[in-house]
């Protein structure tokens, strides 16, 4: 059976989790495209339905061994006037899905070397390139304000290319007292500031908490405040300043890179 009617109760269902209020009240987001599913199905996400083009021009074909796990899913079909009322991109696969916000338990882990803060950053794009260098690095866990972007935005989603699935999303309500207690943890607040002198390479990346400040006021100044340490990253030509989601790759590949030696 195929769903035609965009009234259809599952089919507003997915329109409502366009926004952010939605998402939050049903604990629940929207992923679209063949490989984000498959990173879905791979890391045991808990998908909640499949919705699938029965006649869309573009779609492309899934292949068989993600096809016989989106079977034993709740697959639904819609035709092609109805799915294109839910996806969210220009030129749709003709998958996608609904999935539930992980529910682990949502406390700090304190055995890794370095814990990633995002106070308020608010581009999606930056947001969703930053899970994914933490997953590309190997840390499992990111801090994110509460003022911070909506890190299940369709955007972040797509450009976290499956690193949502594998990075746990810690929201702070309070940054402020969440670092006062990652340092009684025994962990340096760093926090990335023009205003010093110190540089990233002057860093032991063991124990660290490094933030990373919003993309127009940078860390804010409560929180450089209480910083055991101001770093930058140094500048050779003219630019003051990188795009937030490069300087937070720039510094954390300086931690792989003292890691490897």
């Amino acid at each position: 059976m195929t769903i035609t009617s965009k009234d259809n109760e599952t089919i507003k269902h997915v329109r409502k989790l366009k926004e952010k209020k939605y998402r939050d009240e049903y604990g629940e987001y929207v992923i679209e495209g063949i490989k984000l599913i498959n990173e879905a199905i791979e890391e045991k996400a808990n998908i909640k339905t499949i919705l699938v083009c029965d006649n869309c021009k573009k779609q492309e074909k899934i292949n068989q061994n993600s096809m016989y796990e989106v079977a034993k899913q709740n697959c639904l079909y819609v035709d092609e006037k109805v799915f294109n009322t839910i996806t969210d991109v220009q030129n749709p696969q003709g998958i996608l899905a609904v999935v539930e916000k992980e529910n682990k338990e949502k406390e700090i882990n304190y055995n890794e070397d370095i814990i990633v803060v995002l106070d308020d950053i608010q581009d999606p794009g930056n947001i969703g390139t930053i899970l994914r260098t933490l997953d590309s690095v190997g840390i499992s866990q990111v801090i994110i304000s509460k003022k911070s972007g909506d890190v299940y935005n369709s955007k972040v989603v797509r450009s976290t290319m499956g690193a949502i699935f594998r990075v746990k999303i810690i929201e702070s309500e309070n940054l402020v007292e969440t670092l006062k207690t990652i340092k009684k943890h025994k962990f340096k607040v760093i926090s990335t500031s023009l205003d010093t002198d110190k540089n990233m390479y002057d860093v032991e990346y063991k124990k660290v908490a490094i933030v990373m400040g919003n993309e127009a006021n940078g860390v804010s100044k409560e929180i450089q405040e209480m910083s055991d340490e101001k770093i930058k990253i140094p500048m050779l030509g003219k630019t003051e300043s990188l795009n937030v989601s490069v300087a937070t790759a720039v510094v954390l590949y300086e931690y792989v890179r003292k890691k490897l030696k």
